[in-house]
């Protein structure tokens, strides 16, 4: 499933091509999908297949296609606070990007059927806390992971706002699905060969949309015990945080607050600055004109005001141009301001680092 939109060179240009395409419609998706590098999600040896618009699949690990998690993330309607439980969450990529939306107070679980790809979701979601250039600007809620077939969830679990299911959803489990999600909320699932959205508007009201047409995969039927009794998935408890984290989202949230008032204030009532580097002018090429006439073909050159100067003509005012032109430089590193000052507090080593989430960069 993929293929909608052209690959790119990096993660940026894929999302460009998705906002072309109309498939990221929103800023906040567009941030979430720009700040989680999809390479990152992808073994070392299949990356060169990273910003292909397409699903890759690798023993137990997969992942979808840009354009069907570009939907996923629109359709939800992600806001800040509020609870996502992600059925089959694989390599964790999309629980990232819906983590940066959920901020510090939301909740972020989700379920996957092989603990393998667990273990690699979690060592993915540590690389991207640790070493991501986009962490420090946002307030993350990570995600927490549990092993278990989705369809064997405790009854007596806390219902979500946000559901998503990364496989074929069969007509008979969709009641069971929409038992997950609280009113008001949104199901995002493949159901019967068509991604599907259905909102909760009451206790017993509900609103569907069919989004596009998919092929997923089929959801696993749960293997029952010898005893004949399913195995219920305990889902991670609601954590209530401590003081001590509430302080350090309190202080990170101040210092990015004072980062941008003091950025408003050196651009000058916010403005933005002007380009630092000028697109250079590509001239075109004189082009001979091919005319077909009665089977036989002939080559010449059709007069064009824009011809009258010479080749020399040309060549002398390109470099011209380019000699006035300023010397082009690499743009410099971005730099992790939050970090900066951060550092900068007199403060012990240790509460600094613990204000980093000790991340390396």
């Amino acid at each position: 499933m993929g293929g909608a939109v052209s690959a790119g060179e990096d993660n940026d240009e894929l999302i460009d091509n998705l906002k072309e395409a109309q498939y990221i419609r929103t800023e906040l998706v567009e941030q979430a999908f720009r700040a989680v590098d999809r390479a990152d999600y992808y073994l070392e040896e299949f990356k060169e297949n990273a910003y292909k618009d397409l699903a890759w699949k690798h023993g137990n690990i997969h992942l979808s296609a840009p354009c069907i998690y570009s939907e996923v993330m629109e359709a939800l309607d992600l806001q800040p606070g509020l609870s996502f439980l992600n059925l089959g969450s694989g390599t964790g990529y999309l629980s990232s990007m819906v983590g940066l939306i959920l901020g510090p107070f939301g909740v972020n679980h989700g379920v996957e059927l092989h603990s393998d790809v667990i273990e690699y979701a979690k060592q993915k979601l540590d690389f991207f806390i640790r070493t991501s250039e986009s962490f420090d600007k946002f307030d993350f809620c990570e995600p927490s992971f549990v092993t278990g077939n989705c369809l064997e969830i405790s009854p007596d679990c806390s219902q979500y706002d946000r559901v998503y299911c990364g496989a074929g959803v069969q007509k008979e489990h969709e009641e069971y699905m929409k038992s997950l999600l609280k009113v008001g909320g949104i199901l995002v699932m493949p159901l019967e060969e068509k991604l599907t959205k259905i909102t909760r508007t009451g206790p017993s009201a509900w609103e569907t949309k069919k989004i596009l047409a998919v092929s997923f995969a089929p959801l696993i039927q749960p293997c029952h015990s010898e005893s004949g009794k399913s195995r219920f998935v305990q889902l991670p408890p609601l954590a209530v945080r401590s003081l001590q984290d509430l302080a350090r989202i309190a202080i990170r949230g101040t210092i990015k607050k004072i980062i941008h008032q003091e950025t408003v204030n050196k651009s000058g009532n916010g403005l933005k600055n002007t380009p630092r580097f000028k697109r250079r002018r590509v001239r075109r090429r004189r082009m001979e004109t091919i005319v077909f006439l009665d089977k036989e073909v002939f080559a010449s050159r059709i007069s064009n005001p824009s011809d009258d100067n010479s080749f020399e003509d040309l060549e002398e005012e390109r470099r011209e141009e380019e000699e006035k032109a300023p010397p082009e430089t690499k743009p410099d590193p971005p730099v992790n301001f939050l970090r900066e000052k951060v550092l900068s507090l007199p403060l012990p080593d240790p509460l600094k680092y613990y204000l980093l989430y000790y991340r390396e960069k």
